[in-house]
């Protein structure tokens, strides 16, 4: 009995250390399960889209310059302007031409009169020569001065188309529909044959987008879409979308109908271009943008929210509910976002529940207190 006592004694100690104040067990009751957001995933068919960076340049850029010489009389637009083809920009000092019009004009009236007149005496001699009355050496003769006569008239004819074409080319016409620039020359200067330039036009509508890609991805793109595999029209390529600097989404529309020939040997990229419609001038040469194009032919996509997504290290997982209300951890490979959702390229079949909101409140295998929700198609 006496080995016993210690024991006795030692037992009320331990009961003392495991009570609280007022002799109350101190072990608080279990926590309940967090609550967490679970729904399923968007499952619809999507294209993924790659972006890029480029820059618009005009279709049609003219450098307007003087065709013939002379002074600079009037300038016929305001700075700035739109311009339709034909539209008169600049006058140049008519009146040495107009000279030179009238004088090709006269020349060519004296070179058809001497025309007529060997006409009628190459006839006379002709006639006479049947009668034996003239001989055959003055016929030729007359022959002859009849041919020159006639090749004096078509030089004539030159000489008067030339001297009218430099008549026109005082009227300085805008060649193509555009938007003008300011001028670069003003009344009252000598402008100089093909080395005077007056002015610009850009067209803006439509309007080209050019942008790189590099060799891996080009090569994706002509295996899955055929880019770069044959002729393509401008307006009838594959169709792509723009945003200009500030925009979040790209709203301008837009046709990839160019690939270049060959991949640039110094950088390992290729050259492609769209046609993108303009039709309000908003868009100016020069201007950067950031181009969405598909990369993908259209398929059955799963999608989630990036917030349903945690980080292991270097993987990727995301917690699916089970029996009983017990989250699983899934790693799952990802892809780019789509309609505001991230692309689960592998690890989800599209029909489980997937917790996207408290995601940091759970752990592999703990019980949640779930609350079911539906993702709209596209998100905000």
């Amino acid at each position: 009995m006496r080995s016993l006592r210690p024991l006795l004694l030692v037992s009320p100690l331990i009961a003392a250390a495991l009570m609280g104040p007022g002799g109350a067990a101190a072990q608080a009751p279990g926590a309940p399960p967090p609550g967490v957001t679970v729904a399923k995933p968007v499952v619809k068919e999507i294209v993924e889209q790659d972006q890029y960076t480029g820059r618009f340049d005009p279709i049609e850029f003219v450098e307007v310059r003087a065709r013939v010489t002379g002074y600079l009389d009037k300038i016929l637009f305001q700075d700035g302007a739109n311009v339709k083809k034909g539209d008169v920009l600049f006058l140049i000092d008519r009146r040495p031409y107009k000279a030179a019009l009238e004088q090709a004009q006269a020349a060519l009236t004296s070179a058809k009169a001497r025309l007529a007149f060997t006409q009628t005496d190459l006839e006379r001699a002709q006639v006479l020569s049947k009668g034996g009355n003239i001989s055959e050496q003055v016929t030729d003769q007359r022959r002859q001065a009849s041919q020159t006569a006639q090749a004096d008239v078509d030089s004539a004819e030159a000489a008067l188309r030339n001297a009218q074409l430099n008549y026109d080319f005082t009227e300085v016409k805008s060649p193509v529909n555009g938007r003008i620039s300011q001028r670069l020359v003003t009344e009252g200067n000598i402008v100089i044959t093909d080395q005077t330039m007056l002015t610009t036009i850009v067209s803006l509508d439509p309007i080209y987008f050019g942008y790189t890609v590099d060799e891996k991805s080009f090569l994706k793109y002509q295996g899955t879409l055929g880019i770069g595999m044959g002729q393509t029209q401008r307006g009838k390529g594959a169709p792509i979308r723009i945003a200009l600097s500030g925009e979040e989404k790209p709203t301008r529309k837009g046709t990839l109908d160019f690939v270049d020939n060959r991949v640039d040997n110094a950088t390992g990229t290729v050259l492609l271009r769209a046609t993108v419609e303009n039709p309000d001038g908003f868009i100016k040469p020069g201007l950067f943008g950031i181009v969405s194009m598909p990369a993908t032919k259209p398929y059955q996509g799963i999608l989630i929210p990036d917030e349903a997504v945690s980080a292991n290290q270097d993987k990727r997982i995301v917690y699916v509910l089970g029996e009983g209300d017990k989250v699983a951890a899934k790693t799952v490979k990802l892809g780019p976002l789509v309609d505001g959702y991230r692309v689960v390229r592998e690890g989800l079949k599209g029909d489980e529940s997937v917790v996207i909101n408290g995601v940091a409140k759970v752990r592999p295998g703990a019980q949640v207190k779930p609350e079911t929700t539906q993702l709209p198609p596209t998100k905000g």
